[in-house]
């Protein structure tokens, strides 16, 4: 049934000026990361933005990693991705939850993070979401990130 319900996306913002964004990827899943960043990018730089990669040991670093680069100041947003498949004990659980609360506290304290960590139940449900042809999940949180630094930068004196 759900399939059958068409969502609406935003068109991406027109942001004047530099423009720089990092990625920050796990890479545990190597194929679906690699769909999930060929999306984020192709949204990014049809945005103009400069892109920068770097890759972390899992979804539980992504927050630290983000929370670092932020330190320096050299991005305007993040692009959160990685991909956490349900397995046979609650470890799942934590580490969705852990890391998404993670990257919402540094949203709260104004970092521009678009978050694209799958959390599925199987691979074949995260073949689906990273793929830039499919539901191109890498490129929504790109796009997300996009639109909190528009709102940023409208919103700043």
């Amino acid at each position: 049934m759900a399939a059958s319900i068409e969502h609406h996306q935003l068109p991406l913002p027109r942001i004047d000026g530099n423009l720089r964004l990092l990625i920050v990827v796990a890479p545990y899943y190597r194929q679906v990361a690699d769909g999930l960043v060929a999306g984020a990018r192709a949204v990014a730089e049809s945005a103009g933005a400069e892109v920068d990669l770097v890759e972390v040991p899992g979804a539980l670093e992504i927050p630290t990693a983000i929370a670092l680069a932020a330190a320096g100041d050299l991005y305007d947003g993040y692009v959160a991705l990685g991909c956490v498949v349900r397995g046979e004990t609650t470890h799942y659980d934590t580490v969705c939850n852990d890391s998404s609360r993670g990257l919402t506290l540094l949203g709260l304290q104004g970092q521009c993070i678009g978050n694209g960590i799958l959390t599925v139940e199987n691979l074949p449900q995260a073949e689906v979401r990273a793929d830039p042809q499919g539901q191109n999940k890498g490129g929504g949180a790109a796009a997300a990130a996009l639109h909190l630094i528009a709102l940023k930068r409208r919103w700043q004196v």
